[in-house]
């Protein structure tokens, strides 16, 4: 067979790594590759991105394909694209085109096989979480991906569920798959972990969240709920020595976030680290006292599970896919609750029994997941159209 794969969320110069979908794309080619000998692989990446930054794609069985469409960008790009995109799609001759989002859109003109990943409806779940903008073009695109796409695949079963009434699409054309997680989440960390508390000005016991600052994370309700847990140690005129960490890029209307602090009174407790590179994460992880993550909705959610192989205990939400994702190795809030989140945080912070359970539990439930299994499964649906 002959499979093309959109691979521009790894590398795009113009909006840099695609952190969720761009670590999906490459991980799933990556291992692909490893375990897919006999299938020729066109992998197609935009046409800027440098030659270096391909070189490890570079397999007997691989051929690379660069899109053309941004020279065409004053010129009616929608109209270029399609053409263009059709054109550049339909020389490969491909058996299957996968893409890994629907956000890599495929041409309306292309008529070959095409599969479609899905990682969460979220635009249509929390709509109020979004720019009115952004949400009316996303819709029409995820509608036009789901319409056109022979499979979809769906990176978890409440996805599935998503898709299936959003789209009025049959069960049958929809392959359940979970992503993997990186074996390095399980290793020692490359970094110094006294480094990374002293590079961010980390100097009391912490707890974490790792994530977009953005509305769908609910770090407003977070945050009074931190404000809840820090005046009952107040009451009890014990000293507070807990710091709450923000990890992650800033998202829409995050700006709100830095003032929010201040005006709680949390200025000096709340710590914002901005992007986190891939070395430091694991030694943020294992330094925290606990993980919380109170979203409000999640089409998978693999920062849990990589709390969970660093062994740090966590509370999340139960909604959407959390708890097909994490089964009984997290502890779950109500994230509409401020005080169900508030009274989750106080105990974990004063047993340290009820955070080795969860730990022990969550280091199991991790190693449940791998990017090989994802790579054979996915394999296993190209095989489907021969």
């Amino acid at each position: 067979m002959r499979i093309g794969i959109d691979a521009r969320t790894i590398l795009n110069p113009e909006k840099g790594e695609a952190i969720g979908v761009g670590h999906y794309t490459y991980q799933l080619i990556r291992n692909l590759l490893e375990i897919d000998k006999e299938n020729e692989y066109v992998l197609l990446f935009d046409f800027r991105v440098r030659e270096k930054d391909i070189k490890k794609f570079t397999k007997p069985n691989v051929k690379i394909k660069f899109y053309p469409f941004s020279d065409y960008k004053k010129y009616l790009p929608g109209a270029y694209s399609e053409i263009l995109g059709t054109a550049t799609l339909n020389k490969e001759k491909l058996d299957i085109l996968h893409s890994t989002s629907p956000h890599s859109r495929i041409p309306v003109g292309y008529r070959g096989k095409c599969i479609v990943t899905f990682h969460d409806l979220a635009i249509y779940k929390i709509p109020q979480c979004y720019p009115t903008l952004k949400g009316a073009k996303d819709k029409t695109i995820y509608k036009l991906m789901a319409g056109k796409a022979d499979k979809i695949i769906a990176v978890s079963n409440s996805t599935k569920k998503d898709v299936q009434e959003i789209f009025k699409i049959a069960p049958k054309k929809i392959e359940v798959i979970y992503s993997g997680l990186d074996k390095r989440f399980f290793d020692e960390p490359k970094i110094d972990g006294k480094k990374i508390l002293e590079k961010y000005g980390i100097t009391k016991k912490y707890i974490l969240f790792l994530g977009t600052l953005e509305l769908s994370k609910n770090i407003t309700r977070l945050f009074e709920a931190f404000s809840i847990f820090k005046e009952k140690i107040k009451r009890e005129n014990a000293k507070f020595d807990y710091q709450l960490v923000l990890a992650g890029k800033r998202g829409w209307l995050s700006q709100e976030y830095f003032q929010l602090s201040k005006d709680m009174g949390l200025s000096k407790d709340v710590i914002f680290t901005g992007y986190i590179v891939g070395d430091e994460i694991v030694p943020l992880f294992k330094n925290s006292q606990f993980f919380v993550m109170p979203s409000l909705y999640e089409g998978f959610g693999m920062t849990v599970l990589e709390a969970f192989a660093t062994g740090t205990p966590a509370i999340i939400s139960r909604v959407s896919s959390l708890p097909e994702i994490a089964g009984d190795a997290a502890y779950y809030v109500d994230p509409m609750n401020k005080k169900d989140i508030a009274d989750a945080i106080i105990k974990f912070a004063q047993d340290e029994n009820l955070r080795n359970e969860f730990r022990i539990k969550g280091i199991e439930q991790a190693k449940k997941f791998n990017w090989e299994k994802t790579a054979q499964e996915t394999l296993e649906v190209y095989k489907s159209f021969q």
